[in-house]
């Protein structure tokens, strides 16, 4: 009967268009679906997508860790390329699975879906990427090696694109358990047309520490090891933090003064479900939480953060009222009340998470908003009791606050726009386009008037909009959201951009996808672009989230010799152009202070034709690096500042010659 049955179907099929037939049907085998379609299993195949390779190796060895097996996890960066990372965990298994009768390390680097995290007792909880991550970096990986100590034995495989090269064998003998796997990226060039990263994807390294020291933080007691040989002398961190998340929020406030001396710490486990939460006021006016399920950052947030964001209104509202320190005549504090001024990590740690898209942006496990919810309000709660000089000191902090967000309610109200189309609300030194998708537009915001008038003449009006800025804004890094919305070009920029600020923020009316900072190449020009970045990052970060703003890059000179006239960008460029044209006769030299100083025609050229200009996108790999460094950078502490300058003199030397 059945054979009948697809008889009649192929029969059927003779009609169907012989365009798409059972022919056009593709069955692929093995990895080959991850080497198709990367990007559904990484994200992405630029550097991001590179960097989540290593992070889901490492990931495999914190696993081991959190099973305790695992102390010591040790990262290298290889000149060829390549990287390597070393575990004293307990080692692949080695022995023949029962279904496929093939050595279980095979199993798990080139089969999807094959590991000890799905079911079983093998983790209790784990990271990774939904358990395919070892096979996923062994298919887009060119080359992969293996090394497994167990039992005595040393034990080795290599793989080429995630097909096996021969099969597991010794090499030698050891008394360490442990594995070592090191890859090689796949990365397109001209000798490999096929490979699936882009050619200027590159490991960096101070992307990779910044997890490295996040994965320490998050796993009390762990060691691990990064080290750079691509540089010489190279470069080594090394991280082991014994008090786990609350050495994390100490790190986040190291260039902030904190309001109490040591962060306030809860811990539980509820159902299988370890909750771990640390907080510590400080004297900024941001929100600095960081939320994390299974050591996997979640920017997003979820469930895990709902839970926590509730708790600590409630526990500091419920506080309040009982020590009458909010009157009855006085509202509730809200959210955002209690959260301005707060550094927090929240961790938590589940044996089957459930995560809202394939990067894992947002944790969705319904269960763990109340129990962290319970656990931290319960905590939290006792803590205050206990200490109430500390209670004290944050809620007088979550009132000023109030305060503010009220004044800053009004504030706002004048720099909403009422629709896109009212260009009267438009500020009037703006020189908009003619074009409204967004997506086409781009804005520059310029340094000075007579800047400006050189942009608005040299512009193409039909999609590039010019916006003059008076002077240096307001440093938005020591001032609380009612102040910021006083300031004049701030109010400017707000109005422009379409997109509101705060609770208010839509990044779908934002009016302009390239939001163009800029100044002179000096240092007033860096320090004005720092503060309109700051003012972003601080206010707006899903612009500089979504790859919308940019740093214009005008010449610092300009060189003629003879007929030939030549920009270049900074003075090794100089040097080489003197090395190509040669010094003698001397060349004429032109060095421009400004923009103001440049022609219309000249500012078009060199920096806004975007058929000749360079800029420089501004992105965000590490949040937790860039929220230091716009604090260092712009707070109120004076020693950490003048360390880094220090530390950085010769890029800082640059700026200006």
């Amino acid at each position: 009967m059945a054979s009948d049955n697809y008889q009649d179907i192929s029969a059927m099929a003779t009609h169907v268009d012989a365009a798409y037939d059972e022919k056009q049907i593709q069955v692929l085998e093995g990895l080959e679906a991850v080497r198709k379609r990367p990007g559904m299993y990484i994200g992405s195949t630029d550097q991001n997508g590179l960097h989540h390779l290593v992070y889901e190796i490492v990931d495999n060895s914190i696993d081991e860790a959190l099973a305790g097996y695992c102390t010591h996890i040790k990262v290298r960066l290889h000149k060829d390329g390549s990287i390597s990372v070393v575990d004293d965990g307990r080692g692949f298994p080695i022995g023949l699975h029962p279904k496929l009768q093939r050595p279980a390390v095979e199993v798990c680097l080139t089969v999807l879906h094959a590991g000890g995290k799905f079911g079983g007792d093998g983790y209790k909880v784990s990271g990774g990427l939904h358990g395919v991550g070892a096979s996923v970096v062994n298919a887009l990986s060119s080359h992969m090696e293996v090394l497994v100590r167990q039992g005595g034995k040393i034990y080795q495989q290599e793989y080429k694109r995630g097909k096996i090269l021969y099969d597991l064998r010794v090499i030698g003998e050891t008394d360490e358990t442990g594995t070592t796997v090191r890859f090689w990226p796949d990365i397109k060039g001209a000798d490999n047309p096929d490979g699936i990263f882009e050619e200027d994807a590159v490991f960096r390294f101070d992307t990779l520490q910044g997890r490295i020291r996040e994965m320490a933080f998050l796993n009390k007691g762990i060691r691990l090891d990064i080290t750079d040989e691509r540089v010489e002398p190279e470069e080594s961190r090394s991280y082991h933090y014994e008090g786990g998340i609350v050495e994390f929020v100490k790190y986040i406030n190291k260039n902030r003064s904190p309001l109490f001396e040591e962060p306030i710490y809860t811990e539980g486990l509820k159902n299988d479900i370890a909750v771990e939460v640390a907080l510590q006021y400080n004297d900024s006016f941001n929100e600095n939480t960081y939320a994390f399920a299974n050591n996997v950052r979640t920017p997003e947030g979820g469930t895990h953060l709902a839970g926590f964001y509730a708790a600590l209104t409630r526990a500091i509202n419920d506080y309040g009222r009982r020590y009458k320190i909010l009157k009855d005549a006085d509202a509730n504090l809200k959210g955002e009340d209690v959260r301005e001024s707060l550094a927090a990590v929240v961790s938590v740690k589940l044996k089957e998470p459930q995560f809202e898209g394939q990067t894992k942006s947002k944790l969705g496990n319904s269960e763990v908003r109340g129990i962290v919810d319970s656990m931290v309000s319960e905590q939290l709660g006792t803590y205050l009791e206990e200490n109430p000089s500390i209670a004290r000191v944050i809620l007088e902090r979550c009132l000023g606050a109030a305060r503010a967000r009220e004044a800053a309610r009004k504030a706002r109200e004048l720099t909403r726009r009422k629709s896109v189309l009212e260009s009267a609300s438009l500020p009037g030194k703006l020189a908009d386009c003619s074009e409204t998708d967004p997506a086409k537009c781009e804005i520059f915001l310029v340094e000075g008037n007579s800047a400006g008038g050189s942009a608005k003449s040299g512009r193409d009006r039909h999609y590039q909009a010019i916006l003059p800025l008076r002077g240096k804004i307001l440093n938005v890094e020591k001032t609380r959201l009612d102040r910021v919305l006083m300031n004049e070009e701030i109010k400017n920029m707000i109005t422009v951009f379409g997109c509101g600020i705060g609770e208010d923020f839509d990044i779908n009316k934002l009016r302009y996808h390239r939001i163009v900072c800029m100044t002179d190449a000096d240092v007033d020009g860096a320090h004005i672009r720092v503060l309109m970045l700051t003012f972003f990052y601080r206010y707006m970060r899903p612009l500089i989230e979504k790859g919308f703003v940019y740093i214009a890059m005008p010449p610092l000179y300009k060189v003629t010799k003879g007929k030939m006239e030549r920009y270049v960008y900074n003075d090794e460029a100089l040097e080489a152009l003197y090395d190509e044209i040669g010094r003698d006769p001397k060349p004429e030299l032109q060095r421009y202070k400004g923009l103001g100083e440049m022609s219309s025609e000249q500012l078009w050229t060199t920096t806004m034709n975007p058929e000749t200009r360079t800029m420089m996108q501004i992105t965000v790999a590490d949040a937790i690096t860039a929220d230091e460094t716009f604090t260092l950078l712009m707070g109120d502490q004076v020693e950490p500042r003048r360390e880094f300058i220090e530390q950085n003199y010769d890029m800082v030397a640059d700026l200006d010659v």
